[in-house]
């Protein structure tokens, strides 16, 4: 099997660090045009330069911008140009007690986790459906399925996110373009570094403290280990690929088995 995106346009958001800039990586070697996006201009300009100097042959460019405001997307989509490929991994996260979430905090995680999703389909699938072909990739998360404690509020955000990626297939349906969900388990980024440490002992190296973290936080995970952002980006890089054309309106899962359930 040969993923092969020459020609494509992808854009992936917050893609300047984690998950996000293991994807885009990846579909940039599977020869996609990668459109690299982060609030901050000159680190995208740093990021594509770290990434062109690994390997020269990357397609790469700078779509600088917050997309979640209309006019940050609108930015970002100008210097995108049409998008084949959107892949919507922008998210944030975050501990906080059930009860201590406050109204304003329920709406930042929905603003960014969920609407900035469905702003940059909204803009985007049209141009997908008329010319035939296109890909709308949502990263979800295990905690979609199986709310933390610690985040709720997270949880709701990456649950409603399905929601949308269905809802959207729906609308796609039968025009040549999938929208899926991905369903992410705990993976290892700078992030959830912190994420960890805020759980367990900040005294303890990092192998015992991700195995602790697992150990308390994720024993339902079979993999035992936090997942590598590479391995969330190559299962994006085959539902963004011709090779996935029937598989939509799925939540697709690299949870490592953390997910107990035979479907999700």
């Amino acid at each position: 099997m040969r993923i092969d995106l020459t020609g494509k346009t992808a854009l992936v958001t917050g893609s300047t660090q984690g998950i996000g800039r293991a994807i885009a990586t990846t579909l940039a070697d599977a020869g996609a045009r990668v459109a690299v996006n982060g609030r901050n201009a000159d680190t995208v300009a740093a990021v594509i330069a770290e990434l062109r100097e690994e390997n020269p042959e990357r397609s790469l460019v700078p779509a600088a911008g917050d997309v979640t405001t209309e006019d940050g997307a609108a930015t970002v989509l100008a210097a995108t140009g049409d998008v084949d490929v959107l892949v919507n991994n922008l998210g944030i996260f975050g501990a906080t007690p059930a009860l201590d979430i406050s109204d304003d905090e329920w709406r930042r995680y929905f603003d960014v986790n969920v609407l900035a999703a469905v702003r940059l389909i909204r803009a985007t699938l049209p141009g997908m459906m008329a010319r035939g072909w296109g890909r709308v990739l949502d990263i979800a998360s295990d905690s979609a399925v199986v709310i933390p404690a610690e985040m709720i509020h997270y949880g709701m955000s990456k649950t409603a996110l399905l929601a949308v990626s269905r809802g959207f297939a729906k609308e796609a349906a039968g025009t040549g373009v999938t929208v899926n969900s991905v369903l992410a388990g705990p993976t290892h980024t700078g992030g959830v570094e912190d994420f960890v440490y805020s759980l367990v002992d900040q005294e303890l190296p990092w192998d015992e403290a991700q195995r602790e973290f697992m150990r308390l936080h994720r024993p339902q995970s079979l993999l035992q280990r936090l997942i590598e952002p590479e391995e969330i980006a190559n299962m994006v890089a085959y539902l963004a690929s011709p090779l996935a054309s029937a598989t939509t309106g799925a939540a697709v899962r690299v949870d490592g088995g953390y997910i107990d359930a035979i479907v999700p």
